[in-house]
């Protein structure tokens, strides 16, 4: 069984972790981060912004209700690798269908427990985060030596990897309200939150121009989440620089980023990320405080926003961007995720906010 196989963490800097599989027999390179979730971790397997990247839990113990067969955020497992300090393997819940270890190892992606996790999310917290490299049953030579040919992170554009290759069309009940969804990386929550308020979803491939888009007659568009540096988007850059002014845009993390970069703004990158459950976010007219579900590595540089774009919400733990407005222009952005899934409800207010400035613009 793979689970009892010796498994191996390599991080560039040429730490090296020992533990035991309890994913599937193979490797996997990525840049190494970590969430501080409690819970949540099917979702946050199948969250396509972690594409390209290995995730660490700092939560203990990993596993414990199981995997069900609603709770998936995408269609499939989409990080590289999963790191945790002990999984369950007799989980307790109605809805579990399988163990956290089988399904790892029934969609290929390796994983290893066994291994001080506080000690990892100490070093990424101090030297920030880097690439790794997981494998099972390897000498630390060989997984090195791979981890050092690799592509690095940043470099890689993992939107095409994630989005949807054909349009397809999502309904409610009476549809009043036509949204396009510009797929970076979607999460199935976005979705669902927008039918749940009345919305016709339409959701189309990241790479679609902005006449495609038009042609639809949107009401609004939502640029999404999504995996990578939005440095890599030009492209799609190009296309939401197009859309500005002709109809209401929503910018969820990935999106916010591009919006930004679309009004002439800089990204960075964050030197360990904001991921997790617990993100005070601060806005800034009403001076509201909520805690927000966070995934992102990369954040607007408020000095270069210009044009009319408006910082409207803070990180309160860095002081970082987390949200946008406009002076003239019909968009609104937020860096965290206001669908959850998992992390705290609060924020879904976020998509009324996008649809009562589409009802303005009509």
């Amino acid at each position: 069984m793979s689970e009892t196989q010796p498994a191996v963490l390599v991080l560039e800097d040429g730490t090296v972790y020992r533990g035991r599989s309890i994913g599937a027999p193979t490797s996997a390179v990525g840049e190494l981060v970590f969430n501080t979730s409690m819970f949540g971790y099917q979702e946050i397997l199948t969250d396509p912004s972690y594409a390209g990247q290995i995730v660490l839990m700092t939560y203990p113990l990993i596993g414990n209700y199981g995997i069900n067969l609603e709770d998936s955020e995408s269609r499939r497992i989409q990080v590289a690798g999963f790191i945790v300090r002990e999984a369950c393997r007799e989980p307790s819940h109605n809805r579990a269908v399988a163990t956290l270890p089988e399904w790892l190892q029934a969609q290929g992606i390796p994983a290893i427990e066994g291994v001080d996790t506080r000690a990892i999310t100490r070093r990424l917290r101090m030297r920030g985060v880097m690439m790794s490299a997981l494998a099972v049953g390897e000498g630390v030579g060989t997984v090195l030596e791979r981890l050092r040919s690799a592509e690095r992170y940043e470099t890689v554009n993992y939107v095409p990897l994630v989005s949807t290759d054909r349009p397809y069309v999502s309904t409610s009940a009476d549809g009043q309200l036509h949204v396009v969804i510009l797929d970076l990386g979607v999460k199935y929550n976005i979705e669902r939150s927008l039918r749940q308020l009345g919305c016709r979803v339409t959701v189309m491939p990241a790479e679609t121009s902005a006449e495609t888009l038009l042609a639809l007659r949107p009401d609004g568009l939502v640029l999404s989440p999504g995996p990578g540096d939005p440095a890599q988007l030009d492209g799609i850059v190009r296309a939401v620089r197009a859309l500005l002014g002709r109809l209401p845009i929503f910018g969820i993390c990935l999106g916010h980023q591009l919006l930004a970069r679309a009004l002439g703004a800089q990204t960075f990158k964050l030197k360990f990320g904001h991921r997790g459950g617990n993100h005070p976010v601060k806005d800034l007219l009403s001076g509201k405080v909520t805690i927000t579900a966070q995934n992102h590595g990369y954040a607007v540089d408020p000095d270069t926003l210009r044009g009319g774009a408006e910082v409207s919400q803070i990180n309160l733990n860095d002081g970082t961007v987390e949200g946008l407005t406009h002076r003239s222009l019909p968009l609104l952005s937020i860096q965290y995720h206001a669908e959850a899934s998992p992390g705290p409800w609060e924020n879904r207010e976020a998509f009324e906010r996008f649809l009562a400035l589409i009802r303005t613009f009509r």
